[in-house]
């Protein structure tokens, strides 16, 4: 689903405004509207005699940050601290007007696992959905989506463009631990969450690059894409289109720059 038949105003959100791996978090929820129906994360596999095995980690990270040998704080206790800690690299009035202050690292693990699926958990995001209307032209016979949707993601786009994922992950080094430890308890208990992220970008880049006009067609309450196959492709990737071609190539650079930090990142031998 992709789109809303209704009007209602949101404050747009801050993209990649919260914590660690903002960008790919961002790129669900800044595009999605709270029309869209809640979506629950798939339930976690049935365990078997494989899963129970010590998976093979793909993008090991180092302990703690060379920057920041501050105690971490629980993992229910780390939004003030969390906020804290992207005040200087989003701007604290952004961070306080956007971002859903609670439990943001557990927001963040459900949406980045969410991605590559065929649904997010809407209640569970970040950051509030972006402001205005879903636009389409023509009527519920043949509809396009309308490039004017593209313009409702310029700003947020530009914060984006302009984040230093170094400082970024910085941040998501130094707090990784809460971020490994909400990826355990969502269901995965030998999983590694930086992979996951990894993954998730992965996913996220590999979105198409559909030529002109996107067909759409309103089955229900909700705009879907009239080809099969783009509307069988992940959330993610459904987000990216959404928000137009430009917009998408500005945050798949961003995406990019953000998979080749986390993953130069090595333990020591």
């Amino acid at each position: 689903m992709i789109g809303e038949p209704e009007t209602r105003n949101y404050k747009p959100l801050i993209g990649i405004a919260a914590a660690v791996v903002v960008v790919a978090a961002a790129v669900a929820y800044y595009l999605h509207s709270r029309h869209a129906p809640p979506a629950t994360p798939p339930p976690a596999p049935p365990a078997t005699a494989q899963q129970s095995e010590e998976p093979a980690i793909q993008h090991p990270l180092p302990s703690g940050s060379a920057a920041n040998n501050a105690p971490l704080p629980a993992l229910n206790e780390s939004d003030a601290s969390l906020k804290d800690a992207l005040d200087p690299i989003l701007g604290g009035s952004a961070v306080k007007d956007y971002l859903i202050p609670e439990n943001i690292v557990r927001r963040l693990v459900v949406t980045i696992d969410n991605l590559p699926r065929q649904k997010v958990a809407v209640q569970k995001r970040p950051v509030n959905p972006v402001s205005g209307a879903f636009d389409v032209e023509g009527d519920e016979q043949h509809a396009t989506l309308d490039a004017r949707n593209f313009s409702r993601y310029r700003p947020l786009v530009g914060v984006i463009a302009n984040v230093d994922v170094h400082q970024l992950v910085a941040v998501y080094q130094h707090y990784y631990p809460l971020f490994q430890q909400a990826y355990q308890d969502l269901g995965y208990p030998n999983g590694y969450f930086n992979d996951r992220l990894v993954q998730t970008i992965d996913s996220l880049l590999a979105t198409p690059h559909p030529q002109g006009a996107i067909d759409l067609v309103r089955p229900n309450v909700m705009y879907v894409f009239a080809d099969p196959g783009l509307e069988a492709l992940p959330a993610g990737q459904k987000l990216l289109l959404r928000m137009g071609p430009e917009n998408a190539a500005v945050i798949k650079a961003k995406l990019t720059e953000l998979r080749a930090a986390v993953t130069a990142l090595q333990p020591k031998k």
